[in-house]
């Protein structure tokens, strides 16, 4: 995803590689013959660690949820307060200035140099996945690298923030961002003059309510594109039903792919 710079080019590691953090994007799942359970298994959710902190669990179905959204996997940057060493797992307190979160690493017996020890006061950023144990959250880390730039840590504490005013404030102005079709207000502030925007209406006029969601989304989003798992995270849709809405908007002529096939930017008029 290139719109977030040099260190998450691979969509958070939704596209593989080695900077995949055990996150597989829709293809590859498909590819393995598996059934995703549901979307939240799909989105990977920048977090503070307040959010973390504050999660909400629902005990009808025991998921955890931040801004009403079920979430599973999740990103997160600290710095480490302490580290607790173990003959299976390392436990870090994680800090990043909102609150403090306990991650754990497990360790490859085979492979320990895979799962490397992170000293005090370095800066993290850690992919996991969220757990609860006798009312205690914490996160199991697939994936931890140290941060080579401090701006990574405000640029994430800011998508954080984005995110979480694009589910509350955004669905509270809106009506959601899955009910499209807003008129002349979705072109508010989005570069294009009276004619193209009346154009652009007309060619949206026609798509599905998911594809005009979608097209809200990548015309308010910064960058140069916008990887499915961030699609699926603003608009809580399945990656089946992106890659359908995707699928109208690229006909329609109103985006294109950019580094790989579920990556989408806006085609300016």
């Amino acid at each position: 995803m290139t719109s977030y710079g040099g260190y998450a080019r691979t969509g958070y590691g939704t596209q593989g590689g080695e900077d995949g953090g055990g996150f597989m994007s829709a293809s590859q799942q498909g590819s393995q013959g598996g059934e995703r359970k549901s979307n939240k298994d799909d989105a990977l959710r920048p977090v503070t660690i307040k959010q973390l902190v504050d999660c909400k669990e629902s005990y009808k179905d025991a998921e955890l949820s931040i801004d009403g959204v079920p979430v599973t996997h999740v990103t997160l940057v600290g710095q480490v307060r302490s580290v607790t060493p173990a003959t299976i797992n390392n436990t870090y307190r994680l800090d990043d200035g909102t609150g403090i979160v306990e991650i754990k690493q497990w360790i490859d017996a085979e492979n320990p140099d895979k799962s490397p020890r992170f000293a005090p006061d370095t800066y993290l950023r850690v992919f996991g996945h969220l757990r609860t144990f006798n009312g205690k959250l914490s996160v199991n880390a697939s994936r931890m690298r140290p941060i080579e730039d401090f701006n990574e840590v405000n640029y994430h504490l800011l998508e954080a923030t984005y995110v979480h005013l694009s589910l509350t404030k955004g669905a509270a102005a809106g009506g959601g961002q899955q009910q499209g079709g807003d008129g002349d207000g979705m072109f508010v502030d989005s570069g294009y003059g009276a004619g193209d925007a009346r154009a652009v209406q007309a060619r949206l006029a026609p798509c599905s309510r998911n594809a005009q969601a979608i097209f809200k989304f990548l015309l308010n989003a910064a960058g140069d594109g916008q990887h499915i798992s961030q699609v699926s995270s603003f608009t809580g849709l399945s990656n089946k039903d992106i890659m359908s809405a995707a699928e109208e908007l690229l006909n329609e002529g109103l985006v294109y792919t950019t580094e790989d096939d579920e990556t989408w930017a806006i085609l300016e008029m």
